[in-house]
């Protein structure tokens, strides 16, 4: 089990905040920070497309990652959503525990 941090963007704050929402309260995501109005340049479809877009940072497990994917595929919009996961390789032991409870069991011990 490794914590990663997933990247996905999205066209608009109110679909970024949605899909955070959902992933963060089903347990999927410990946390997701999103930054807003970044500028995505790509080649889409033979042509290079220049976009407005927010980013979205999830916190969470490797073990979650195929369940995540397919929700986060199930709400985007984007019919080919950015959904890349990289590996925390170190942090703080606290926060990385925290990271494993809440995307374990959904929600914080209390």
């Amino acid at each position: 089990m490794a914590e990663i941090v997933v990247l996905v963007t999205a066209s608009s704050e109110e679909e970024t905040v949605r899909i955070a929402g959902t992933l963060v309260e089903s347990g999927l995501a410990a946390c997701a920070n999103i930054l807003p109005e970044i500028r995505s340049i790509f080649r889409w479809e033979g042509k290079i497309a220049n976009e407005r877009e927010w980013l979205l940072l999830l916190k969470s497990q490797s073990e979650c990652f195929e369940a995540l994917s397919c929700k986060i595929k199930e709400l985007h919009s984007y019919s080919l959503p950015e959904i890349i996961a990289l590996p925390i390789t170190q942090g703080s032991p606290d926060y990385l525990a925290w990271i494993r409870e809440v995307t374990r069991t959904g929600k914080t011990k209390e």
